[in-house]
């Protein structure tokens, strides 16, 4: 149905442009140059034929494939970003194309001896005698979401080509800022006005996700006092060992580390700190709702402890709730997610329904009122120089973009 070289060279394409986001930033998109896919995108839209094409003051990119039937059908719609992680470089992105991949190692870089090998990522496993992209070993790949956005773009593209697929109304819309959470703080539902979406966003092919960690992040800030060693006896306050009794203080085996499927955790991913004062940061996690607000309270009731110890306010803490799990807003409309299940289906393809233990635009997209479950965009290990992505799989991510719009117009 689709070219294997026509989806790769577009792929390509959107993957050397580096569009990495960074959480410092306090403009939309977060940095200059996600306006460079961000631009290309809207030109290559109108090109396929595509019309309403539109680009707001903040990036966000819509466009509408009219309907092709005169029966009334729901409006749906098909969501990806554009953005890269900052949890690794997105810049010179130098893709390896390996075709009739043999379920060896994968040399990524000779000269530093980097390796992708199926004995680590056994996913590689999977894709013996595909078309795999990889990276040089020295950036991520991109294909969170870059997947995603060709699967979208080849999927209309398909669509207009071949009319006789009957389809309603279908919008599009990329994003920017996905990977630090913001991807859609100023998404236009009402513009979009889909009566729900799918994200493609997800990773192995078969994955069909509708539930999502509850997540907030929280800012530990210890004060402490500092003194000339040589006379500090009774009068130093080491905030960095204050800091040491809070994490020790929290559940060791509840990190991410430990844990999968369903369980939540807590996650220190930050430290900056001296005598005087020392921030922990980290992100909590869990999918359901009264665990979630249990381990808050836990870092309140310790916060509490360690200020009594010490007999004044030597630790303070903010916790701000970043997004929920979509689930309660999916399930009132679960057909969506049994047509997309029944999609792939009728491509033999097995769904693999998971919780993600993440986030997705799908998730605040859901709470504004846009019910918005994620499907696979064939990638894996995201966000670093092991990334890959199977072309077979970005092709059949299209065939499911296809079935869906088909599906959704019969019944």
């Amino acid at each position: 149905m689709i070219s294997k070289k026509h989806i790769t060279d577009r792929f390509i394409s959107y993957v050397t442009i580096d569009t990495e986001s960074d959480p410092e930033s306090n403009t939309t998109p977060s940095t200059e140059k996600q306006w460079d896919l961000a631009n290309k995108l809207v030109k290559e839209l109108k090109d396929i034929g595509l019309s309403d094409v539109s680009i707001d003051d903040n990036a966000y990119i819509m466009a509408t494939l009219p309907s092709n039937i005169k029966e009334e059908v729901p409006t749906i719609g098909f969501i990806s970003h554009f953005d890269t992680s900052p949890d690794f470089t997105g810049a010179n992105v130098k893709p390896q194309i390996i075709e009739n991949y043999d379920g060896k190692d994968i040399i990524l870089n000779k000269s530093e001896s980097i390796i992708l090998s199926p004995d680590y990522f056994e996913d590689l496993k999977l894709y013996k005698g595909q078309t795999l992209i990889t990276t040089d070993g020295t950036t991520l790949l991109g294909a969170d979401d870059k997947a995603g956005i060709t699967e979208i773009v080849t999927a209309m593209e398909y669509l207009i080509q071949h009319p006789e697929i009957k389809h309603g109304k279908i919008r599009i819309g990329f994003t920017p800022d996905e990977e630090i959470g913001r991807g859609a703080h100023k998404f236009d539902v009402d513009k979009f006005g889909a009566e729900w979406a799918y994200t493609m966003d997800g990773s192995e092919i078969g994955e069909l996700e509708y539930e999502n960690f509850n997540a907030a992040g929280a800012t530990i800030t210890v004060k402490g006092k500092i003194v000339h060693p040589g006379y500090a006896k009774g009068k130093m306050i080491n905030s960095m060992y204050i800091a040491q009794d809070f994490i020790n203080s929290l559940p060791r085996m509840e990190t991410p580390e430990h844990t999968s499927g369903r369980e939540g955790f807590f996650h220190l991913h930050s430290i900056k700190g001296d005598v005087e004062e020392t921030q922990l940061q980290y992100i909590i996690r869990d999918h359901d709702k009264v665990h979630f607000e249990a381990r808050k309270n836990v870092m309140r009731k310790l916060v509490e402890e360690i200020n009594t110890q010490h007999k004044k306010e030597v630790i303070q803490l903010d916790i701000k709730d970043q997004y929920y799990n979509m689930r309660e807003k999916v399930e009132p409309v679960m057909h969506i997610v049994d047509i997309a299940e029944e999609a792939m289906k009728a491509l033999n393809i097995k769904p693999i329904i998971k919780p993600i233990r993440g986030g997705t635009d799908g998730s605040q997209l859901s709470y504004m009122g846009l019910p918005c479950p994620n499907i696979f965009a064939g990638g894996h290990n995201f966000h670093g120089r092991y990334e890959y992505v199977p072309v077979e799989s970005m092709i059949k991510a299209v065939e499911v973009i296809v079935k869906i719009t088909e599906l959704t117009a019969k019944k």
